[in-house]
């Protein structure tokens, strides 16, 4: 009857990491520029789980008695995007990162994409999604053809308005350029970004849609499936795995995914959660919006008891991120960062976790805790017998 769940809290990075120049992020430092930037953070519950003392962060007081297992973890894969920390927390590294595009994708590629999907393309460099969208929105909609841009990620963004190009219709040009961008031209993820509104007023819809590589090894989820552990999903988690081993409900907001972890909480009595909280990323690291940024890690803050007096028994929970995007920078994409690690549970000790070297420790203590670990396949140090009562 053992229950374990990782929860990503999406982009929420504590700081640098040895090759964080080498990224051009140098000085980026999610937590702390946010903390410093509203003037110090006040968050009694993360506080008291040691967050202040994973890093130093203004505010937030080092000295405490921490109730959870508390650290960080240093990115050992090749690149900063979404795939590649949620598979690295899974056991899968990446020695060479997924090839980008800053200058946009070849010509020959992208009229094959339209001659599949029979629509023209606009755009076609790196852009921010609302901008590009607001810019192009318009004649969009007047000639029929995709927006296609991509970002400082391995992405192939496909934009469409709804009432232009039916959702199914984006959904299978998505899939198309999916079985386009594979050998020298393969991309971490193709993503259907729709949209609504009038020119001047465009809105994202909560109906994105990602269309991932397959990981290149075996992960957490592989394990777990093959050791016969139920496994539950939240977020995009399916998405960026592409659904291999595991299923998930979809979150707009990070108060939907707090609401379904609480659900599967009251309702699985075995098995591993995995949890991608959105908004830190997608909503406010994106878009610089630092005052949005601190107000989600309060409310992050407010729901940390709802949580916990959801634990019993041998539950072992770990809070998370898979790479930092930092409101405070010019830059709005990822950042290079180490990630904090809390680990919760009423079995769990209140250790120091340290520095690990890798984000599949996590993965590497989630396996052994279920008894799916394989020394042949793990790339993570499991740090479970350290935190264990």
């Amino acid at each position: 009857m053992k229950r374990a769940a990782i929860i990503v809290l999406h982009g929420l990075g504590i700081g640098p990491c040895p090759d964080q120049a080498a990224y051009g992020d140098e000085g980026s430092h999610t937590l702390g520029n946010v903390a410093r930037a509203v003037g110090g953070l006040q968050l009694p519950n993360l506080e008291r789980l040691g967050l202040g003392r994973c890093r130093l962060i203004p505010g937030l007081a080092p000295g405490v008695s921490p109730t959870a297992a508390h650290g960080v973890a240093l990115p050992r894969s090749q690149g900063k995007d979404s795939t590649t920390g949620h598979w690295e927390i899974c056991g899968v590294i990446l020695e060479r990162p997924f090839r980008t595009y800053p200058h946009g994708f070849p010509t020959s590629l992208l009229d094959e994409f339209a001659r599949r999907t029979g629509r023209g393309y606009l755009g076609n460099r790196a852009a921010s999604g609302t901008a590009i969208i607001a810019e192009l929105g318009a004649e969009h909609q007047r000639t029929g053809k995709w927006i296609v841009y991509t970002s400082a990620d391995s992405v192939f963004q496909v934009a469409a308005h709804e009432e232009t190009v039916g959702l199914d219709e984006l959904y299978r040009a998505c899939a198309i350029a999916r079985d386009l961008l594979v050998g020298e031209h393969a991309v971490s993820r193709v993503i259907a970004r729709p949209f609504a509104g009038k020119p001047g007023a465009y809105e994202r819809t909560p109906r994105r849609k990602d269309f991932s590589i397959e990981p290149v090894g075996t992960t957490l989820l592989d394990r777990l499936a093959a050791a016969g552990v139920p496994r539950v999903g939240i977020g995009k988690v399916d998405d960026l795995f592409a659904g291999r081993n595991i299923a998930s409900e979809h979150t707009p907001t990070n108060a939907d995914a707090y609401r379904l972890i609480e659900r599967a909480l009251d309702e699985t009595e075995a098995g591993f959660i995995f949890v991608n909280v959105i908004e830190f990323d997608q909503t406010w690291g994106h878009r610089n919006d630092v005052p949005g940024f601190h107000e989600g890690l309060k409310q992050l803050d407010a729901w940390i008891p709802r949580l916990e007096a959801r634990l019993k028994g041998d539950d072992l929970i770990i809070l998370t991120a898979d790479h930092g995007n930092d409101p405070t920078t010019p830059s709005t994409d990822h950042s290079r960062e180490a990630v904090p690690i809390l680990t919760l549970g009423p079995r769990v000790r209140p250790v120091a976790l340290g520095e690990r070297s890798s984000f599949a420790d996590m993965g590497a203590t989630v396996a052994e805790y279920f008894g799916a670990a394989s020394p042949g396949l793990a790339a993570g140090t499991s740090f479970l017998s350290g935190v264990w009562a």
